[in-house]
Formats: structure tokens, C-alpha cells, sequence
């Protein structure tokens, strides 16, 4: 018994968990713990991650595979595809080489470039910003990283090995290797947790969609999975708005392909301003908590569209 308490223990100090702060959430502050063979939320083992589903009323945790699977029920990956607040399916149609604001807060600035796929993602955390971005490669080779990192105007290597870490001067923000090359976790202390995969447009992909892909350029681009917390109910932007309290989705129902429109309400100047029609971001922290008014953002990708909330982006110019 003694022995089966210390590798408990062992194992504990070993693995990391979740702490459900949401009060409308049934593990309400519980401390889940993640399993041993997948101890880490931010970085992959043996290719797995552990998921905590708070909502749950088996409060336990689970391994997932850390890519993201878009041949499984619920998000597309064909063009931005936004799972809203209320659970429907829209599209986001911006312009080629334009930036468009996803999530304004306060405290928190998101912002996405390129047209029908996010090709670079723009942070702005109360007074700092760092970018990061799918490199332009005319072939696709998995042996080589095609993600490039920036934090406030200087490049940012982060070695090229699994659970490789960054953390910023503050703390407040973590970049880690999912894997070696091509996938990593980017946490924000208190407000979200990002899971980003740089991928090409395949053969298979131009086949059926004829995306006339150039032959110096296989067009690679950006997968993204969001999980927000701690937004304010003010929030907006085109992902940050449908997590409002009472959020209508303003998409043309019964439309085959749903689009939102509104494009020069979110346009943004650059990759890393706030300066939207509709951006709320003032770069001052807050000290309130918004659990008990806003649930928690969570897309699970695959477990189909009703489990959770979030963007997938994978498509063409």
C-alpha cells in the first residue's frame, strides 16, 4: 500500500489537470486530474493530449489525439467555417491579404490574415503582441517546420523538439510543440487556449476543389482550434461575438452556405492593431471574472458541431 501510495503520487507530480472554474458547469471547482499516459493539456504524448470535459457529470479526464481530424462529424475544412454560440454553422468570407478582427476583448486581441483560410494569427495580451504565421513553401516536406513566431517585433525561435516551451517575460503566454515541426498549443493565461497545425493544400484537395494551386507556392496555411474562457460579455469579433450572452446569429437562415457578412466592421489595418469599426481592445488587464456570465468557449472537433464552439480553417486563396 505504501508503495502503490508513492507511484500515486509520483504520478500526480508528473501530470497536469483542469480546474473547472465555470459555477453553470457540473464539475464546478473540481480539480481534474490528467491521465498518465497523456499528461499534459498543451503538448502532445505519444501524439495524445488530455481533454477535460467540465460539463461532464463524470468529472473524469480522457486522451484525444493532438491533431486536428477533419475527416470526423463537425467542422469543415474546406473554407473558415464558424460553429456560433447558438450552435449553427457559418461561413466568414474576408478579402486575399486583408486582416480581419476574430476575438476583441479588453485584455485580448485576436486577429487572422488571408482571405478564405487563416494563414497568420495576430495576438495582442494587455501590452504585448506576438504573431505567428504559415511560411510561403513552393513543396510541402514534413521534416521541415513551416511556422514562423514573432513577439513584439522580434522573431521568436522555439527549438524544434516535443514540449519544447516559450514563455513570455510576463508569463501570461506559452507557446509549446504539440510535435516537432508544424503543430503547437499557445495558451493565455486566464482567457484561451489555442491549438494551430500548419498544413498544405494537397493533390486531393486541388482535385476536388480546384483550387488551381501555383506551382511555387503549395499554399500552406493554417488549422485552428479555439477554447476561450474569462471572456468578457462585451466580447466581439467574428468568433468572439457568437459567445456573447443572447448572441443572434445574423446569417441568412435556410442558406446553403451561410455567410457572414459585415467584413468592414472586422477589418483590422494590420496583423497586430485594434483598430476594427467593432474593436473593444484597450490593452488594460481586468480584474473581474466573467464565469458566472459567459460559459465557457470550447470546440471539440471530433465530436461534431453540438459538443462545443470554435473556427477550422483550411482552404483556398
Amino acid at each position: 500500500m505504501t508503495l502503490l501510495s508513492i507511484m500515486l503520487c509520483f504520478l500526480r507530480a508528473k501530470s497536469q489537470g483542469v480546474y473547472c472554474s465555470n459555477p453553470y458547469q457540473l464539475c464546478f471547482q473540481k480539480y481534474i486530474l490528467c491521465p498518465a499516459e497523456c499528461p499534459s493539456t498543451g503538448a502532445a504524448t505519444n501524439n495524445k493530449v488530455c481533454y477535460v470535459d467540465c460539463r461532464n457529470i463524470l468529472c473524469t479526464s480522457e486522451c484525444r489525439r493532438a491533431s486536428l481530424n477533419c475527416n470526423r462529424p463537425g467542422p469543415a475544412c474546406n473554407d473558415p467555417r464558424l460553429i456560433a454560440g447558438d450552435e449553427s454553422v457559418v461561413y466568414f468570407h474576408g478579402k486575399s491579404k486583408e486582416h480581419f478582427s476574430l476575438v476583441s476583448d479588453p485584455d485580448l486581441q485576436i486577429n487572422a490574415r488571408d482571405f478564405t483560410w487563416v494563414q497568420a494569427l495576430g495576438f495582442l495580451v494587455n501590452s504585448q503582441k506576438f504573431s505567428l504565421e504559415a511560411t510561403k513553401v513552393a513543396t510541402w516536406d514534413d521534416s521541415i517546420d513551416h511556422l514562423r513566431f514573432s513577439f513584439d517585433g522580434q522573431d521568436l525561435i522555439i527549438p524544434k523538439e516535443i514540449l519544447s516551451t516559450w514563455y513570455s517575460p510576463k508569463k501570461d503566454i506559452k507557446i509549446r510543440r504539440a510535435t516537432k515541426m508544424n503543430s503547437v498549443t499557445v495558451t493565455i493565461k486566464d482567457k484561451a487556449e489555442i491549438m494551430v497545425n500548419v498544413v498544405p493544400v494537397t493533390k486531393e484537395d486541388d482535385r476536388i476543389q480546384s483550387y488551381k494551386v501555383p506551382s511555387d507556392d503549395c499554399l500552406a496555411h493554417l488549422e485552428v482550434q479555439f477554447r476561450f474562457l474569462n471572456l468578457s460579455p462585451r466580447v466581439d469579433g467574428i468568433l468572439g461575438r457568437t459567445s456573447r450572452p443572447g448572441f443572434q446569429n445574423q446569417a441568412k437562415s435556410g442558406a446553403a452556405i451561410p455567410v457572414i457578412g459585415g467584413e468592414d466592421k472586422f477589418r483590422t489595418t494590420s496583423l497586430l492593431s485594434h483598430d476594427c469599426k467593432t474593436c473593444i481592445f484597450t490593452g488594460l488587464s481586468s480584474s473581474i471574472k466573467w464565469e458566472t456570465e459567459h460559459a465557457v468557449l470550447d470546440l471539440d472537433c471530433t465530436r461534431g458541431a453540438s459538443f462545443g464552439y470554435g473556427i477550422i480553417c483550411r482552404s483556398r486563396k
